[in-house]
């Protein structure tokens, strides 16, 4: 960002001026309360890095300083299980996976491949009737668990993480919330 040499792909100084987190909260059709660090304005261009070689290191920096840090301060009864959005990697690997990750702490366990879309469709850039009337169609994998945080990038319309919180309640789960990293209607 201000091209100073730097061994990592954002400066710990760019980091800090542009990258601290902020936590903005949603509810979606369903009830459950979404939690974002960013707003898309600020974050958009890191984003989009996602489909590239380079988006693996900027999404490990975004967690790092959004997702790790929220699950440090993160206190519970008990430990809960964190799940990622279809974290099957299509390129060389999987974003939602990375955020998940960064959730590991001593109240949040997180677990990996057991929510994935059977419809492949992408709902970048569509309309909200596009999403509706092709759902992600997804297949959770057995786990134990029974208390539930969803992990993703990005909540737009709210309908993939609407998708999602439907099947886990089908199958006997509980979303407690979800944690994204950005919310694009948040202004």
């Amino acid at each position: 960002m201000c091209e100073s040499l730097s061994f990592t792909h954002i400066c710990k100084t760019c980091q800090k001026n542009y990258l601290t987190p902020s936590i903005y909260k949603r509810k979606l059709e369903s009830g459950i309360e979404v939690l974002s660090f960013y707003k898309y304005e600020e974050i958009k261009d890191l984003l989009h890095t996602k489909h590239t070689d380079l988006g693996y290191y900027i999404y490990k920096i975004l967690a790092k300083n959004s997702f790790e840090k929220f699950a440090d301060n993160f206190e519970f009864p008990f430990i809960v299980t964190s799940i990622a959005i279809d974290d099957n990697p299509k390129e060389n690997y999987s974003h939602t996976a990375i955020l998940n990750q960064s959730l590991k702490s001593k109240y949040i366990q997180p677990i990996h491949s057991k929510l994935r879309a059977t419809n492949s469709v992408s709902y970048s850039g569509q309309t909200k009737e596009f999403r509706f009337t092709n759902p992600r169609d997804f297949k959770l994998l057995n786990f134990e668990a029974k208390s539930i945080i969803l992990v993703d990038d990005i909540v737009t319309t709210g309908s993939t993480l609407n998708q999602a919180i439907s099947l886990m309640s089908d199958k006997g789960k509980e979303v407690l919330f979800c944690v994204v990293l950005t919310d694009v209607n948040i202004i």
